[in-house]
């Protein structure tokens, strides 16, 4: 999945901790396989999530807890605009693992 953000002024620090509360309680209670977040220029934002079938990822949506509501209305509150780019396919992943930054 590839997301785009666009962040109003002065919302990204709260952009980025609701979106780092959110994917933890989705890799946590759905099973994905976690996200990376990357910012461009101004305010925007973009995010790769993956899951590891594309039938896990269809069955997703009813495990997460309370709290996720919550941290989904502020990175609503927080964003101009949300959309999801694309779903795709791995079809090869050479991508190394490291470090949480």
């Amino acid at each position: 999945m590839l997301y785009s953000f666009e962040v109003k002024q002065d919302q990204e620090a709260e952009f980025i901790t609701a979106w780092t509360n959110l994917t933890n309680l989705i890799y946590e209670y759905e099973g994905s396989l976690g996200s990376k977040l990357h910012k461009g220029e101004g305010q925007s934002f973009i995010a790769y999530a993956q899951w590891p079938s594309q039938e896990k990822f269809e069955q997703a949506g009813d495990n997460l807890p309370e709290e996720a509501n919550k941290y989904r209305d502020t990175m609503r509150a927080s964003c101009e605009k949300i959309e999801v780019l694309q779903k795709m396919e791995v079809v090869k992943d050479v991508l190394k693992q490291t470090p949480n930054v």
